[in-house]
């Protein structure tokens, strides 16, 4: 059982001891927390939270802590119940909030759940904020308000409604040309909340939609992480009702997968490369993802006419990187797209309106469409470190065997070479090293990796 604080929030498994496990001491400790460093750093005359939680069995009874926690924090509490992640970011902007708190543990496994924090943008909060919340939390120093000055909670039951016709609003997104071709895909929604949301948007754009474990009840079929060896049954599923395509979001659907009309997955590393292509072929400009996503991105915003930049891992960091370089799309390999025009927040539902205008603007199919992009595979692997060791000191010598290559250390060490890269960073909660590396073949990727994994042994 496990609990990990960090700046980006705080996550766990139910049940257990309390500093262990994601009880409900914690989650009233964290969420105090938050009301406290919201009310010391957001100027206000009244405080406001969005609240929303992904279909998980726990999700209920965290969302009500965190819902009376606030209120007896002084605090309006806007609940918006069964949610998206970008609903509720999107939700806090939209309503005038203070900020947001979503309920869901994302592609983690249904004994665990998290509260994801929102500054009064509808984005994630940045680490310094993060670790002042930590500080609070570990101070335990909360004041709480007085009988006549307690929050309310006023429940809303269209906000995903109003999330999809902000979508559907959008000038990039080709309605009727989407209307007029009747695609017909597969959705795996792993029985979370993408089964309300997705449905709800592919019926407004005339897609049939067979529905594949959308029921909202947190029951997940199988490991919500979209990656290949979770999906079977979906790529099954795409060829038995000879859909055009499958698609598949994780719980809280702020990430997104395609699998193309044989049954093969698309990529979740070229969702972002889709639909940043489709939008540079609309409107010129840069991009970005983190270090640890495809060379793809930049094959493609290279022809087009934009520049590619990276960022550090992790959502803040991209949104910082497109702000500053004030990119057109930008997102993460783990299929999370960030389309600004909409929100600065990884949304699956953006990303499905994108991909659709793209297929039926080209006229082609998901398979056709994949080939047509650079070929690029992945590997991923870890080195356990004994956790006394000195990390940034490894890295720091792995960086000097390389200065030849002009290693990126904004996160870690990159060092690219003519046609693969390898990305070696510290994790945040355990004492590993992640390796990352791409290849024109996964033989080369695979070898890159082994390669790296041997040094970093020799380095330590």
């Amino acid at each position: 059982m496990t609990l990990i604080k960090s700046i980006s929030g705080i996550r766990g498994t139910i049940g257990g001891k309390t500093q262990s496990n994601l009880t409900p001491l914690d989650t009233v400790l964290f969420a105090s927390a938050y009301a406290s460093w919201l009310k010391s750093n957001v100027i206000a005359d009244h405080y406001t939270v969005v609240v929303g939680r992904d279909a998980r069995i726990s999700g209920k009874m965290v969302q009500s802590l965190v819902n009376e926690t606030l209120v007896g924090m002084g605090i309006d509490v806007i609940d918006l119940g069964l949610s998206t992640t970008p609903t509720v970011e999107m939700s806090v902007v939209e309503l005038k909030a203070q900020g947001g708190v979503i309920i869901t543990a994302s592609h983690n496994p249904k004994q665990w759940n998290a509260l994801k924090l929102l500054n009064d943008k509808g984005e994630f909060l940045n680490a310094n904020s993060g670790m002042k919340i930590l500080e609070i939390a570990e101070s335990k120093d909360f004041n709480y308000a007085s009988v006549d000055e307690l929050g309310k909670i006023t429940p809303v039951s269209n906000a995903i409604e109003s999330h999809i016709e902000q979508v559907l609003a959008l000038p990039i997104v080709q309605l009727e040309n989407i209307k007029k071709t009747k695609f017909k895909v597969v959705v795996d929604a792993v029985n979370s909340t993408g089964g309300i949301a997705l449905p709800m948007l592919l019926k407004e754009l005339n897609v049939e939609v067979v529905e594949l474990y959308c029921t909202p009840d947190g029951n997940f079929p199988h490991n919500p992480e979209p990656l290949k060896e979770h999906l079977g049954e979906l790529c099954n599923q795409v060829l038995s009702h000879k859909a055009d395509f499958g698609i598949v979001v994780d719980p809280d659907v702020d990430r997104l997968a395609f699998v193309d009309e044989k049954g093969e997955m698309f990529g979740e590393e070229y969702t972002l490369v889709a639909c940043a292509d489709y939008v540079l072929s609309k409107k010129s400009g840069n991009t970005v993802s983190n270090l640890s996503s495809t060379r793809a991105l930049a094959d493609i915003t290279s022809k087009h006419g934009g520049t590619y930049h990276a960022s550090a891992v992790g959502e803040v960091n991209v949104v910082e990187k497109m702000k500053e370089v004030n990119a057109v799309i930008g997102g993460e390999g783990n299929g999370g797209i960030i389309y600004p025009e909409l929100h600065y927040g990884r949304d699956a539902l953006v990303g499905i309106a994108i991909f659709l205008s793209l297929l039926s603007q080209n006229e082609l199919k998901v398979s056709e469409l994949r080939s047509s992009y650079p070929a690029y595979f992945m590997s991923k692997a870890k080195v356990n470190l004994d956790p006394k060791g000195d990390v940034d000191g490894l890295l720091i010598r792995m960086k000097e065997n390389y200065t030849k290559q002009n290693p990126i250390t904004i996160d870690g060490v990159k060092i690219e070479f003519e046609n693969s890269w390898v990305h070696m960073r510290k994790s945040n909660t355990e004492p590993i090293i992640r390796v990352y590396t791409e290849a024109p073949s996964q033989v080369e990727a695979d070898d890159l990796a082994k390669r790296f994994l041997e040094e970093i042994e020799t380095n330590s």
